[in-house]
């Protein structure tokens, strides 16, 4: 890969925080910070957001106000996507999601790597040119983050013009400091990897610790990175800003190598012809770490905008978050940091490290015949079920593991059960007693109700969660408000009230007004992580497409509905998922229910490459 071969991702994360100040990267100088990924929040405004995967250049947040950059890998196009890169991206969309409501200037990059010897390889074996190839592996990921409802703002290709124009600047910058060099150098090599191997961290035959292949002999005459010169710098930063890597475990990981010794590492390769040649030098190929890393700030240039480093860095960077597979963490936290500082740029302010996935509790691979495809994911359940599914039973930053039994109960338990079928029995309930229109205020329907104190809690809770990059315990949080209005309509019985008349009528029709608030209130706490339902369950609370783009953090305050409002006809905002089974004779037989379980936390067994 190149900014991202990377494996499944998940995690869970309490004490994040960021905020490094550039001047620190050259002066090092303590800086202190906050446990969470929360930057100063700008008065919320509104902004228009669009479900799809177009730029996002309708939010209307500040332009003078500091961008929230969030970066995924830049995929490797050697094949297509699979569920590791699906769900690294939906975790950032969701991220990104949530940032925009707090009214920040978000831009949400992706991409894709598209240099390197596997490239070549791969369109060889298919009977094509590597541009051919990297043109329709690069669609394929655009059409699947369309599918995924992935609203991404940047989307950068390697093979960009621009970016090569940046990566050659950008190596001028860093041979001025003469932290580059020619050399000899043999060693043991990972084609997977493309990348020298020390022998020490190899298994029995030389096989790569991450693709469990032999590395193979290999001796070339190329450019070095003096990756040494930066120990002391590296080990500083650490020491001082440890919320720099998360989960605090990857720091562990990442100050471990450091303290082992940084070796100089190569950055060109003589014999791959599919690369950015080296200036001044044709007959070598630039190393598609070195090139790769880049597409973070190559993809903050505008269309029209001069192409030099300075514009770039202008419009955005220091990235606030790269999120990324743990696989890749040294080259994120150790060889990107020390390519920055000899190029005299500032550092990302957090670089997360995420899980690997496994399915039914075992390793994946293609020889297994156990791959989860994500096309055939969405196609199958939703973006929404997706989504959702990967967010809230996945500890954003561990392994996790996927079994189809447990994503149908799971979903079907939270989103049809919980939130869907709520709604849709308490409008029904409105539309036979009320005629679709609420009787009063939602404020004044919960005067002297706990009930509204409850929803309040669980909100704070579950924006506390988004900041800390806590997904799952984000959606667990915004459940609840559905679990609680699930309890408060059944202990108020307002079916029953409404046939007894009176002045217990006017009380049933007030707590259709406090469950449809709760509704209100969970449509935006959830937007982040199932877009495409919640803007359902805004319409069907009788609110335009308009009112749901603009829609802030500051909306989830209670208060929303008012008196006369007008809902619109009941119907089910998300299918239940019915599965089908096959008989001993390969026979289809009919769906059967799916029972809803008390879910237990799985221990994964054994990671695998996704």
């Amino acid at each position: 890969m190149a900014v991202a071969r990377m494996n499944m991702n998940c995690s869970i994360q309490s004490s994040l925080s960021c905020i490094l100040k550039p001047s620190y990267f050259f002066n090092f100088k303590t800086t202190q910070f906050k446990n969470r990924l929360y930057f100063p929040q700008n008065h919320l405004i509104s902004s228009k957001r669009s479900l799809l995967c177009t730029c996002s250049g309708n939010f209307q947040a500040s332009e003078k106000a500091e961008p929230f950059v969030i970066t995924t890998p830049l995929y490797y196009v050697n094949a297509p996507p699979h569920m590791g890169s699906a769900y690294s991206t939906i975790a950032a969309d969701a991220i990104a999601r949530f940032q925009r409501l707090l009214g920040k200037r978000v831009i949400l990059i992706t991409g894709t790597d598209e240099h390197g010897e596997k490239i070549a390889t791969a369109a060889s074996a298919r009977g094509s040119s590597p541009r051919e190839h990297c043109d329709v592996i690069s669609q394929a990921y655009k059409m699947l983050w369309k599918d995924l409802d992935i609203a991404y703002d940047k989307f950068i290709r390697t093979t960009d013009p621009k970016h090569e124009a940046i990566v050659e600047e950008f190596y001028s910058r860093v041979l001025a400091k003469d932290d580059i060099y020619r050399a000899d150098y043999e060693g043991l090599y990972c084609v997977n990897c493309e990348e020298y191997k020390d022998e020490k961290e190899l298994l029995e035959n030389n096989c790569c610790p991450t693709h469990l292949k032999p590395c193979v002999p290999r001796k070339e005459d190329n450019y070095f990175f003096a990756l040494s010169k930066y120990q002391k710098p590296l080990e500083e930063i650490l020491e001082q800003n440890p919320d720099f890597v998360q989960p605090s475990y990857r720091l562990n990981e990442v100050q471990g190598w450091i303290k082992n010794g940084l070796r100089d590492f190569s950055i060109s390769r003589a014999a791959v012809e599919w690369g950015i040649p080296v200036p001044n030098d044709n007959k070598q190929t630039i190393y598609v770490w070195f090139d790769a890393l880049l597409g973070y700030i190559t993809a903050l240039l505008e269309d029209k905008e001069q192409i030099s480093l300075q514009s770039a860095v202008s419009s955005g960077w220091p990235a606030s978050l790269h999120l990324i597979g743990k696989d890749i963490l040294r080259f994120h936290a150790v060889y990107w940091p020390a390519m920055l500082m000899s190029a005299g740029l500032s550092l990302p302010k957090m670089v997360f490290g995420h899980g690997f996935l496994t399915k039914d509790g075992m390793k994946m691979g293609k020889s297994l015949g156990n791959t989860i495809e994500p096309n055939e994911l969405v196609n199958k359940f939703g973006a929404d079920a997706v989504r959702y599914f990967f967010l809230r039973e996945v500890e954003f930053g561990s392994d996790g593991d996927y079994s189809e039994e447990r994503f149908v109960n799971i979903v079907n338990a939270h989103l049809a059960n919980t939130i869907g079928n709520l709604l849709n029995r308490t409008l029904g309930l409105l539309k036979k007693n009320c005629q679709s229109t609420l009787v009063v205020d939602s404020s004044i329907a919960a005067e002297g109700k706990d009930f509204k104190d409850t929803v309040e809690e669980l909100v704070e809770k579950a924006r506390i969660n988004y900041e800390n990059l806590s997904l799952s315990s984000a959606c667990e949080a915004v459940l609840e408000i559905g679990n609680a209005g699930n309890l408060y309509m059944d202990k108020h019985q307002p079916w029953s009230l409404f046939k007894q008349g009176g002045a217990a009528s006017e009380a049933a029709a007030k707590d259709l007004v406090v469950i449809l608030e709760a509704m209100r209130i969970i449509a935006i706490a959830l937007s982040p992580v199932a877009p495409s339902l919640c803007r359902q369950i805004y319409a069907q609370l009788g609110y335009s497409e308009d009112q749901f783009d603009n829609i802030n953090w500051s909306k989830t305050k209670w208060g929303g509905l008012k008196g006369g409002q007008v809902m619109a006809q009941p119907k089910p905002v998300f299918a239940r998922i019915e599965q089908i089974k096959e008989n001993e004779n390969g026979a289809e037989t009919a769906p059967q229910k799916v029972v809803k379980k008390k879910e237990k936390k799985q221990k994964v067994q054994g990671v695998i490459e996704a």
